[in-house]
């Protein structure tokens, strides 16, 4: 499956919201029950400042959308626009971990290739940076990827400012 990227342009943001919805709708679904997966909209999702920093990617087979993630300079670990409690403070390379963001696979696209692409993409452009650690926060269904890919866990968390707690990984990685 020949799979291209680019840099996500705000044009792309309405596209983007319905792929990370079909994401968290279905790619959820044997890993979290359906209280915890609509608890999962409100912690999950489009993160408008992603996009205007030119950290987060999108991945297109044949002209569609297949996945989007990125990377952050900023503290915020994950969430979106709407999620509480979000700091855009920029994090010292030399000191403190890059973010992997919002990573999203539409379900037509799961399990070829799409997230690793990312992910590449990601630990690349933080490396640019001066960045020698990477943190993310996985969802049960996207950890196999990530421990695939290298990343460890740090701690285990449950998030409940949906309603019912969603259980979440920090995990992190040297780049």
């Amino acid at each position: 499956m020949a799979l291209t990227h680019r840099i996500a342009q705000a044009a792309d943001l309405p596209a983007l919201e319905a792929v990370m919805d079909a994401a968290i709708g279905e790619l959820q679904k044997g890993f979290l029950d359906p209280e915890q997966i609509a608890a999962s909209r409100m912690i999950m999702g489009l993160d408008r400042q992603l996009v205007a920093d030119g950290t987060y990617f999108v991945v297109e087979k044949d002209g569609r959308i297949a996945g989007c993630g990125g990377w952050s300079r900023r503290a915020t670990l994950y969430g979106g626009d709407h999620t509480p409690g979000r700091d855009a403070a920029l994090l010292d390379p030399a000191s403190e971990p890059a973010r992997v963001r919002a990573m999203y696979t539409h379900p037509n696209f799961a399990r070829r290739g799409v997230g690793r692409l990312i992910m590449r993409l990601c630990e690349d452009a933080a490396r640019a940076e001066g960045f020698t650690r990477l943190e993310l926060m996985a969802t049960l269904s996207g950890r196999p990827l990530y421990e695939s890919c290298g990343y460890a866990p740090i701690e285990t968390i449950e998030d409940s400012r949906g309603g019912a707690p969603v259980p979440l990984v920090r995990m992190g990685k040297r780049i």
